[in-house]
């Protein structure tokens, strides 16, 4: 499991964050092994969430119109399943729902966000490369441009509004999860040669598999 890397940022306030991220977190192959318990809360979660080539990520989800106490569970599984699949962010396609809404947590001991109907309403001219990681593409990492600095506003699990000012880690997180709102997926946002080295470690994990299997 990758260490963890976020900045606890108190919302609505901006912090910085080194270049190269992981939005979602993989694990190294000099990672020692997980607890076997956190390994199948692990499996248990990744079981969940979709995975490339289902086609509820490559769709634009539909706007929350409903703020009731079936949407507050709904926040409260995702922000399970994301802390469960040791991510730091997730977003409901990736559960199979088509809602524009999503949780994140950038920081071990930081709160889970909720942004329920997100829109950017402003990104910085700085733009940053990093490397990305998603829950539903396991195992692959690509380099991504991101603003550095971004505005959002939305609502939050009660419906009441919610602005979010964020830098580093944090906003890329944040454009990380609504891209899955838009049906878009980091290989989409990546130059040709990453896509075409992360589709080839994917076909070889999935020979790997059945070989084993």
């Amino acid at each position: 499991m990758v260490e963890d890397r976020e900045t606890d940022t108190p919302e609505g306030k901006a912090t910085s964050a080194p270049a190269e991220v992981e939005v979602e977190a993989v694990e190294p192959e000099e990672a020692p092994p997980l607890d076997p318990e956190v390994e199948a809360r692990r499996v248990a979660a990744m079981s969940l969430i979709r995975r490339l080539g289902d086609p509820v990520l490559k769709s634009r989800a539909i706007p929350v119109d409903r703020f009731d106490d079936s949407l507050r569970r709904q926040v409260s599984r995702m922000a399970g399943i994301m802390s469960d699949a040791l991510g730091v962010g997730l977003a409901a396609p990736q559960l199979g729902i088509s809602q524009r809404l999503l949780v994140y947590r950038v920081g071990p001991d930081a709160p889970v966000t909720v942004l329920a109907n997100p829109e950017l309403e402003w990104a910085s001219g700085d733009v940053e490369v990093g490397e990305e990681g998603c829950l539903s593409i396991p195992g692959v990492m690509v380099d991504v441009d991101r603003p550095v600095h971004v505005r959002v506003r939305g609502l939050d699990e009660e419906g009441e509004e919610r602005l979010v000012e964020a830098s580093g880690l944090e906003a890329r997180v944040i454009q990380h999860e609504i891209d899955h709102l838009d049906g878009v997926l980091i290989l989409e946002r990546t130059t040709r040669d990453e896509r075409k080295r992360a589709l080839r470690e994917l076909r070889e994990a999935e020979q790997r598999r059945d070989e084993a299997a």
